[in-house]
This record gives C-alpha cells, structure tokens and sequence, in this order.
C-alpha cells in the first residue's frame, strides 16, 4: 500500500494510540467514539451527532452558539454579541452599558453585518486537491490550489442561502469540503448589562472562580419570519453534576499543537512577543483616550475589551513557550519522529521536510515586519473599507480561480455583508487608532523607507490620520454601493483619501502576499509530507489543529487544586455577592441598579459557573455544553489561565474550560430581566 493510500484510508478510522485523558477538539465526521465508549461507557450514536451538528451554530466574528428554540433562537455569549451590541448603541441608549430585552419579535434589533453558518454536510476532496498541485512547486502551486480550491467551492452548492468552504487539515494532510447553511438575517433578542456579563473584568478574565453571566440571544430569520430549526437543544436547568460527562460543539479558531519546534521558537521569539508589544500599546492609547470623555469611553469600551482578552490570552500563551520544560518535551518528541524516519528510506522526504519548515518560517519571518505593517489595515475600519473596494474591483476582472480566495465567487455574499452593511463608524476614535498605527509604521519600517514617506506624505502621523480620516467617505454605505457597484471604472475614478492611500500601498501588499503565500505553500508541503509519514507510522491517532471548522470534545465536571487548595467545581450567586463585597463593590465588581434592586429575591445557591477538563480553545467562546442526552447543560465562555496553553498542548492537571450555569440564566432571565418571553421559549 502506498504513503498516500495509507494516508486517505486512515482518515476514515479513530485510534486511540496517542490521545491522553480527554484531549482532542475532534471532527464530527470523524468523532471518537471508542474513546468516550471505553473511558466513559456511552456511545455517540450517528443521530446524536448529526442532531448536535446541527444545533451548533458558528458566528462570522470568530465564535459560536446553539439554536435553542425550533424558531430560530439562538444562545450564545455576551462577549460574542458585544461588537453588535456597541454597533446597535447610540450616545442615548447604550445597549452594553444597559442591556437588551425584546418584548415582541417587531422589538428584536437586525444586526448589520452579523451572518451565521450551521454545518450540514462534509466531503473530502483531498485527492482532487492534491492532483491538481501534483509535480508543482512555489508560486505555481499557490496558484494551482487557489484555482482547485475556488472551483470545488464555487461548485459546491447552487443554492443562495448555502456556502461551500474547503477547510485544510492535518497542515495539508487533508482537504475537506465543508457545506453550510447561512443566516444572514440575525437579530438581537436579549442581552444582560455589560456589569453582569463582564463580572470581574479584565483582573478576573482567564481565571477562576468566576461569577460571569456571559450570555445573550439572538434569532436567525429566513424570509422575514424566526428561521424554523427543528435540531435545537432542549434545555436542563440542573447543568452537570461534579464528574458528570460534557460535551462540547463549538468552532475553536486555530491551535499550534503540530506545528514543529523550528515554528515554535519563532512564535516565541518573534511574532508573539511583537504582537503582545503592540496590544500593550493598543490598551494604553485606547485607555487614555476613553478616559477624556464618558462618550470616548462608550464608543472605546468594546475595543478595549478586546484589546484586554487578546494581551491576557497572548501573555499566558507567550509563558507557556517559555517554559523551558515543555520546549524540551516538543525537542524529544520530535528528535523521536524523526529517528523513525530516519531509520527508513521511504521517509527520507519526510524528514527533510522539517528543515524545510524551518527555511521557510526564517523566510516569513524577514517579510513579517513589512507584510503587518502595509497588509495589517493602519488600525482604522475605514481604510479595511478602502481596501476591499480597491481589490474587489480589480480581482473581479480575473477568472474565479485567479483571484485572492476572499474576492471569490463562494464569498461574494459574505464579502457584500461585511462590506454593504450599515454600521457606525466614530471618525475621532479612526482618528486616534490611525495615528497610533502610522507611528509604529514609522518604527517598524524607519520614517524615511521610501512607502513610508508616500504613505505619510510630508505630514506627521497625527495630522496624516487626521487628515485621511476626516476627508474619507468610506463611512457612508451609499459611497461605498455606489463604488462596489460601479467596478473597477468607478472605483479607479475615485479621490476618496482612503482609497488613493490602498491604490499607493497596493502594488507593495500584493507583491508581500504572493511571497508570504509561497513560504506558507512551501511550509504546507512539508506538513503534507510529515502527515503522510505520521498517519503510516501511527495510524490516524492525532486530530488535527483547530481550524474554526465544527469540532467536538469530551470531558468531565471537575474543580482542581490551586497552590495546594481545592477550587471547587461551580460557583454560585452567593460567591458572587461576596467576591463583590471583598472587593469593596467597585468597578469591575459592581452592580447595575437593575441588579441592585433585585438581588435579594435570586435564590443565593444558584450554580453561576462551572468549569470542566473539556479541550478547548479561542473561537469555543458560545459553544453550548451538552449531556449524554444531548440537553444544553451549558455556555462555554472562557479558560482559565492553566487552559490557556491549549494551544500549543492540552493539559487536564488544572487547566479547565469555564462554562455559565444554564441556572443562573434561567434565574436572571426571570428575576433580573423580566425576560418572560424568552424564559417561555427556551423551557417549553
């Protein structure tokens, strides 16, 4: 049998050679059955699976949900409908600061922008994939598997409401084609004040015990009308009890837990430290700039959050790669693959394919500075706006399989959704994220770099952003249809500032991407060799690296020992009003008045959070938790910090996935909220 006959066979089977304790975020067409039949003694049936499939929901913002109703309802967490709900606020009615609730299905709020994909099916086109790059190398196997790629997604359905998306796995290893249905009609239900569903804040954000009421709701409509979703998931108020078996079905975004140590060090060295350094930055100018005005702080408040989430997560993911014992394990385990190879001449490839990964990461990353700096965006939606106007006009006069994969035929209608859809834009705070950006421009590539100087056009960084953002009409949806509906004509007629700065940076970005795309294509490759070698040596033993597609994990209830004291598994309102008081009921540990006024009637022993050993990684944040019986017994919506090395391996000792208690939803809903409709909906 052949390396490549052993590799698509075995991607039919689960082994359970490698897999520890319960590790794996696994696909649903390939689930680990025996695993959670000899560990835990229940069988995932083929119904279960296809009716959790189905439930489960992925957010075009990077998280996930679940369909809790059969009219379309659907739970997720707040902090995944918080950039809608700061788009749907006004300086009057602050949906963050205040919460939302709506009475009727004519007061739930559309969402410009917001698009949601439930999968249906999976098909696996690696052969095809493959063929079509067969014998090529560099630029011309960039742009082979570009073509193939955009042929099988454009193919893949002839339906509107449907989307084809080929989803690479294993780094190469194997292609999938992923089928989904799409919601582009999404409107705001119900979300609590940003006091509860933020509780703790950035001090206790990764971290536990937390007493977070992380949720919201929206609805998907199909036709004018609640989207009819018979495979939704019943709800159980009673959630988990310590050591009950979870599930969890959710789209984690990316993991780096097969990537080679040569790929490590460079994260290590160089791109997370860079990256980390510009979040810190990010949060001190946003900060200081909320804090001259309470509307500055408003319209700041989402992005500092998220500024906030992203250093915390990169600062724990950064320590882990210090850790010089786990480098040292990645060193062995990897020095042992390679003996393996070595010993026998067939793998010869594959083992020089690690040396490849390592030229070419050493490639990537003397283009890195220059590639972020002129393809990263200047920090200002108003220029992302700009850009995709330019390339979409110029791309759309190439055949399909040409094009750059986001101007291609399968993504014109997310691509219009992002582009068309009407959204505020605070031209002050552009102003400011702008001129941050054009100053680490200055730093990263030296103010007198030839682009750079173009760029700033004989101004300081400060009045260039401010000039550009001021004059630009890429704010006003009707400028932009009129652009995008007008082609490349209308668009190469075009003065707007922000457009003419894409059309001078342009040239340079296209020319950084192709090469970029040729080290990852290089690397990719190499990957593809390693998987081929992995899978004939160890049989399919390994689920790939997240890939924001729909992944499933198994685990337990279960608290863990902190500096030799025991965390309990589940937190309650009690906890939260103590942990309130502790800390003297100041901000991020107050309350809103809504809550203040009617704290004393929730039940103090109500579960709030829970954590669990389930895998999980960032875009889990909504994934629903589910029993044996498939009943939703809970919100996943964090890790604590422990977890948060996920992604590069995973640890049960005492890293968890935090999840919201569905009780503490139910009991909020109804004592807080007032939130009769829903409650009615979700427990019918």
């Amino acid at each position: 049998m052949t390396a490549q006959s052993i590799r698509l066979t075995s991607l039919l089977f689960v082994s359970i050679l490698t897999a520890k304790a319960d590790e794996g975020m696994w696909l649903f067409n390939k689930p680990p059955v025996r695993q959670v039949k000899e560990k835990y003694g229940f069988e995932m049936t083929p119904e279960w699976l296809s009716h959790l499939q189905h439930a489960a929901v992925r957010f075009n913002n990077g998280g996930s949900g679940s369909f809790v109703s059969d009219e379309g309802l659907i739970l997720t967490n707040h902090h995944v409908g918080s950039g809608f709900l700061e788009k749907l606020s006004t300086a009057e009615r602050d949906l963050l600061k205040d919460g939302f609730y709506a009475d009727s299905l004519e007061a739930e709020l559309p969402c410009p922008g917001l698009e949601l994909y439930v999968l249906q099916g999976i098909r696996d086109v690696t052969q095809q994939v493959d063929a079509a790059v067969k014998g090529l190398s560099g630029e011309k196997a960039v742009a082979a598997r570009r073509a193939v790629i955009a042929e099988i997604e454009k193919n893949a359905t002839d339906q509107p409401d449907e989307k084809g998306d080929v989803v690479t796995l294993y780094r190469g290893g194997s292609y999938q084609l992923y089928l989904y249905k799409s919601y582009t009609d999404v409107r705001l239900v119900m979300a609590p004040d940003a006091q509860a569903g933020a509780f703790g804040g950035d001090p206790d954000n990764f971290e536990f015990p937390r007493y977070c009421l992380d949720y919201s709701f929206f609805r998907a409509y199909e036709n004018g009308k609640p989207a009819k979703t018979p495979d939704f998931l019943k709800w159980n108020s009673n959630g988990p009890k310590e050591g009950e078996l979870t599930f969890v079905a959710g789209h984690p975004g990316s993991t780096n837990r097969s990537v080679t140590l040569a790929e490590l060090e460079d994260m290590r060295d160089r791109s997370m430290p860079d990256r980390l350094a510009l979040m810190l930055r990010s949060e001190a100018i946003l900060r200081a700039w909320a804090d001259r005005d309470l509307e500055n702080a408003r319209r700041a408040k989402g992005s500092i959050v998220g500024t906030q989430n992203g250093r915390k997560a990169y600062m724990a993911r950064l320590n882990g790669l210090l850790d010089p014992a786990f480098m040292q394990r990645k060193q062995a385990s990897e020095d042992a693959f390679r003996k393996q190879l070595k010993a026998d001449d067939q793998w010869a490839k594959a083992d020089a394919a690690f040396d490849q990964i390592a030229k070419a990461t050493a490639g990537e990353e003397a283009l890195s500075p220059r590639i972020q700096m002129l393809e990263g965006g200047f920090g200002t939606g108003l220029y992302g706006m700009a850009k995709t106007l330019l390339r979409v006009a110029d791309e759309s006069e190439k055949p399909d399989g040409e094009r750059l994969g986001e101007y291609q035929d399968a993504s014109r209608v997310s691509l219009e959704l992002g582009l068309l859809s009407d959204r505020p834009f605070y031209k002050n705070l552009e102003t400011v994220r702008m001129a941050d950006a054009l100053m680490v421009l200055c730093d990263k590539l030296g103010a007198t770099d030839p682009i750079v100087v173009k760029i700033l056009a004989g101004k300081s960084p400060q009045e260039r952003a401010a000039e550009l953002v001021s004059q630009t009409q890429m704010d006003d949806v009707e400028v932009r249809r009129a652009l995008y509906q007008g082609g490349k004509n209308a668009v190469d007629a075009s003065n707007d500032p922000m457009i003419e700065l894409a059309r001078l940076v342009d040239p340079e970005g296209r020319e950084l991407r192709a090469k970029a795309e040729e080290f990852s294509e290089a690397t990719a490759e190499a990957h593809q060799e390693i998987a081929e070698a992995r899978f004939a040596i160890e049989g399919d033993s390994n689920y790939p690296d997240a890939t924001f597609s729909l992944r499933l994990s198994f685990g337990v209830a279960k608290g863990y020992t902190e500096d030799g004291v025991a965390i309990p598994y589940e937190t309650t309102f009690s906890g939260m009003s103590a942990r309130s008081v502790n800390q003297g009921g100041v901000a991020p540990f107050d309350f809103s008045p809504k809550w203040s006024a009617s704290m004393a009637q929730l039940n103090p022993e109500t579960p709030v959070d829970y954590v669990t050993t389930n895998d999980i990684t960032g875009g889990n944040s909504g994934s629903p938790v589910v029993n044996e019986k498939a009943e939703l017994i809970g919100l996943v919506f964090d890790s604590n910090s422990h977890g948060l090395v996920s992604d590069f391996a995973y640890t049960e000792e005492r890293g968890r996935t935090v999840c919201v208690h569905p009780a503490s939803i139910v009991e909020s809903l109804e004592k807080i909220y007032h939130a009769k409709r829903v409650l009615d909906e979700i427990l019918k």
